[in-house]
């Protein structure tokens, strides 16, 4: 092999500023690095005396984006599509108000995934976990069983908000709500009993929106007339803010079972 043409670069070569930017980079990623395993281990180590003394730092640093679970391997494998749902209230430039059709949101993010030979970790998790760790967290009646309640609650309304944006239909968005659409997967055709599954829904309190958290330039399709979806597979808006199910309309399943 022929002489190379100079020397290689090397961080020695590099003026004294640039070595310590260098150095202070490598420094600050790799006690990062070291900071986020460290928490994660004694998240999932057994109890011990360190994990108790620090449980309250260890659980705020874990929760929401880094919590962990064993679901990998779970025995008993999910049964029904979950569609996490969201409309919202508009204040028009005229005075009026405005209440948009639901939007289906999972359905968005399954046919942004399908066909995708990579398709997004946050598009396949992140809602999903934002509604499980709501549900968790409250009872039927949307009040709160734990401390993660009130956290839960902010991390689902923030994605939410961040989805549908500031802006939608002309309007400036005041109030959000939340819904899923819960689907038992169908059984097979020639399955002794099989019936038609019927769609549960579980519809949160509406919710004022923070003028302070981000908001997201909403996508084409998420502007929604009112009483219409504005992505395929959502189900038509039902009056008022009540908890109460909707007309039984059924959510298509064979999407692929969510939570």
């Amino acid at each position: 092999m022929g002489p190379t043409d100079g020397p290689p670069p090397n961080v020695a070569a590099l003026s004294l500023p640039g070595r310590i930017v260098v150095a202070v980079t490598v420094g600050a990623v790799a006690v990062g690095a070291l900071l986020h395993l460290g928490m994660v281990f004694l998240y999932v180590a057994p109890s011990n005396t360190l994990s108790k003394e620090h449980a309250a730092a260890v659980n705020d640093y874990i929760y929401p984006e880094f919590e962990q679970n064993w679901k990998l391997f779970a025995p008993d494998p999910l049964q029904q599509n979950v569609h996490v749902q969201a409309r919202a209230e508009l204040s028009k430039p005229g005075g009026g108000t405005e209440t948009t059709g639901w939007v289906d949101l999972t359905g968005m993010d399954i046919a942004a995934m399908r066909h995708d030979p990579l398709p997004s970790h946050t598009q396949q998790n992140e809602l999903r976990r934002a509604w499980g760790y709501y549900t968790d967290t409250h009872d039927a009646q949307e009040q709160s069983t734990s401390t993660g309640g009130d956290l839960s609650r902010t991390y689902l309304q923030r994605i939410i908000q961040g989805r549908l944006g500031k802006k939608l239909n002309g309007g400036t968005v005041v109030r959000i709500q939340a819904r899923a659409a819960t689907t038992p997967v169908a059984q097979p055709s020639w399955s002794v009993g099989a019936s038609s599954p019927t769609t549960q829904y579980r519809t949160l309190p509406w919710w004022g929106v923070d003028s302070a958290a981000p908001g997201a330039t909403p996508d084409p399709g998420t502007t929604a007339a009112p009483g219409t979806t504005a992505a395929p597979g959502a189900t038509p808006s039902s009056p008022g803010p009540s908890t109460t199910a909707p007309p039984p309309t059924t959510t298509t399943p064979g999407q692929g079972a969510s939570s």
